[in-house]
């Protein structure tokens, strides 16, 4: 028999302890580990959130996450901040491909970063023509919000890899 799906307002979500995101449901079922995740960042930002147990598996599917309760809203945009760090690129520094892997070293907003990036085809995404985002092995994004506002070598070397 199916269950139905909870109402976004019966979820609680909370931190306990300091760094770990649990969640409630009709105050009847509990999970100590809530994993937030954007089902269609690209497509439809800031909706549709699913959250996945410890297992990776979906316990509900939120299509407006601003209806949850305030402070659970709150607790999952903190920690989608800490799962999907997204750094501005400011420079890069060097860019070298070595069997498929793209081996990056930036400066962004964050200070410098080496990163490696697989598959550029499925991993940069761009915005616009002069926009893109990079996402890196480990999930952690790298904006480029005008390719154009680089430094020539930077332009140059993003475009021996693009």
């Amino acid at each position: 028999m199916e269950h139905e799906p909870p109402k976004v307002a019966n979820l609680r979500l909370f931190y306990a302890p300091a760094d770990q995101l649990r969640l409630t449901v009709d105050e009847e079922r509990s999970y100590l580990t809530v994993k937030p995740v954007w089902a269609a960042p690209l497509s439809h930002p800031g909706r549709y959130l699913c959250l996945l147990d410890a297992r990776g598996e979906e316990i509900v599917m939120i299509e407006n996450p601003r209806d949850l309760p305030p402070d659970s809203w709150q607790a999952v945009q903190m920690e989608l901040r800490r799962r999907y760090l997204t750094a501005f690129v400011k420079c890069i520094l060097n860019v070298r491909v070595e069997y498929g892997a793209t081996y990056w070293s930036v400066h962004t907003d964050r200070g410098e970063r080496e990163f490696v990036t697989q598959s550029l085809q499925e991993n940069v995404h761009w915005f616009s023509p002069t926009h893109l985002q990079l996402i890196d092995v480990d999930g952690n994004r790298f904006e480029i919000p005008d390719i154009r506002a680089l430094d020539l070598r930077s332009q140059m070397l993003l475009e021996s890899v693009l």
